[in-house]
């Protein structure tokens, strides 16, 4: 099933980063007991949704657990109903009125395409964040601060900022053991190329492969590619605007437009990924793009 299948790409994601960190002697020479280990890998609440800890910070907080107080109980039951009201109560009711293939086949105009694509981009939000909270939740009960996943990711100014703060583990399990260490080899290769070629590669690449984490088809592809350029588009403009970036923030009113266009700028590219995230083809997610713009 689709849930058995998540379960284990976490799984094998937790495996994978333990075979890297002790290829790469980050791990402590004398080993971890067995218990230790399976703990990690199979520890329920993040097995099927995440976040993806390294086993380095889990273990120390798994040997210096402590037994559940008042403190912690509350603690780690609000975060649980936080968790399960924003997935069951938010998340599942934006679900109705959110992006889908039934929905966009009746949307005929482009206000409504736009109210679904917004409402999805919510919903998702609240889906993810919510099973994070859970996780989260039930892992202090038992004594482990598990990593945040999210954090106000809608409210970043460029998609580099937006990346950092969703599904956070995720993006830095793929930094640390994939678009590092593809970055050292091209530069280690001999093989002459540009860096920004280079960037560009690791960067399409990188987001390529979360595109197929989450589901081996054409369209999660095309989302990957999506946040790849728009990460190296990104790059390219920040590499030859500095000097007049720091001189437009000198100024109060005028950094405060600049953050605002760079916000909605961020937001709205996110929001259009959605489209390849949400519907099953590219077929319709072409559709869909050509209705946002008023196209039928």
């Amino acid at each position: 099933t689709p849930l058995a299948w998540l379960g284990f790409s976490y799984i094998a994601f937790r495996l994978i980063g333990v075979l890297f960190d002790f290829r790469a002697g980050r791990l402590p020479k004398e080993g971890m007991a067995l218990r230790d280990f399976l703990t990690y890998i199979l520890f329920f609440p993040a097995m099927t949704a995440g976040p993806i800890d390294r086993v380095q910070r889990f273990i120390p907080e798994l040997n210096q657990a402590k037994p559940l107080d008042s403190a912690r109980l509350i603690e780690g039951t609000m975060r649980i109903a936080v968790g399960a009201f924003k997935k069951f109560v938010i998340a599942d009711s934006l679900a109705l009125v959110a992006l889908n293939p039934t929905l966009v086949n009746r949307t005929g105009d482009t206000i409504g395409a736009w109210l679904l694509l917004y409402v999805y981009a919510f919903r998702i939000f609240f889906d993810f964040s919510g099973y994070s909270d859970v996780a989260i939740g039930i892992g202090r009960l038992y004594g482990i601060t598990l990593p945040e996943n999210f954090d106000r990711p809608y409210t970043q100014q460029n998609l580099q900022q937006f990346w950092q703060r969703w599904h956070i583990t995720l993006s830095t399990w793929f930094r640390l053991y994939y678009f590092t260490p593809i970055s050292r080899v091209m530069l280690r290769s001999g093989v002459k190329m540009p860096q920004w070629l280079m960037v560009m590669i690791a960067q399409i690449s990188t987001m390529v492969l979360i595109g197929l984490w989450h589901g081996v088809t054409l369209n999660f592809v095309l989302w990957g590619l999506w946040h790849g350029i728009g990460l190296f588009i990104h790059k390219l403009i920040l590499d030859n605007t500095r000097v007049w970036y720091q001189n437009i923030i000198q100024h109060r009113w005028r950094r405060r437009f600049i953050f605002g266009i760079s916000w909605l700028t961020t937001f709205h590219y996110v929001a259009l990924g959605w489209v390849f995230f949400a519907l099953p083809t590219p077929a319709d997610s072409v559709a869909m793009l050509a209705r946002l713009v008023g196209g039928r």
